[in-house]
């Protein structure tokens, strides 16, 4: 459930940097389930949430995951990293472009990662950029590695189409699910498989 303060601190973003932020309120409940429910949790596994927020998906990753695992957020706005460095003592919360994921996760010492998830509002990302950081997201990936990404039925049907041809020119295997309608906006997931060479 969203608090007061997490609310708060996500406006507070999206009206500062409304372009980075892709729905009106965090994920719920049901879809957050839904992408955790993908996550590796049968062994140890390292795991990559981008464009974390105010962590609306981050609790549910974390309870999925086996003792051993490593999980880290990576989040572009300041006051959103220190919120969830506050709320979330136990996330590993790296500040940085979700698009220089392979530095940031190198100087980290992270890597190879099993799943990287995401709920960045693609749509809204121009596509050179997308394309980059797409081929970033693939040359992460362990071996059987998996990248999954919320899509909101809302956005532009085009940008989505666009955005699909993209993944599937990153990766053999793109699968959507069916729409998750009691998230506010409704949204659905892309589930990503055999990252191809970038």
């Amino acid at each position: 459930m969203t608090t007061l303060t997490e609310h708060r601190t996500f406006l507070r973003s999206a009206l500062n940097r409304p372009t980075l932020l892709g729905a009106p309120v965090p994920t719920g409940s049901v879809l957050a389930a839904q992408i955790a429910g993908v996550v590796p949790a049968s062994a140890p596994a390292t795991v990559v949430e981008l464009g974390a927020g105010t962590g609306a998906l981050s609790p549910a990753i974390a309870a999925r995951l086996a003792p051993g695992s490593r999980f880290v957020a990576v989040e572009v706005e300041p006051d959103l990293v220190a919120y969830l460095r506050a709320a979330m003592p136990w996330l590993e919360v790296l500040h940085g472009d979700a698009g220089d994921i392979g530095a940031l996760l190198a100087d980290a010492g992270v890597g190879p990662v099993d799943a990287v998830v995401s709920s960045l509002p693609w749509t809204l990302i121009t596509a050179a950029e997308r394309r980059r950081m797409l081929g970033g997201i693939a040359a992460t990936l362990a071996p059987g590695g998996l990248f999954t990404t919320i899509t909101t039925l809302t956005a532009l049907p085009n940008r989505v189409r666009q955005f699909r041809s993209e993944l599937e020119a990153t990766f053999d295997e793109v699968t959507a699910t069916k729409p998750v309608w009691r998230n506010l906006p409704p949204a659905r997931l892309f589930v990503c498989r055999g990252a191809r060479s970038c």
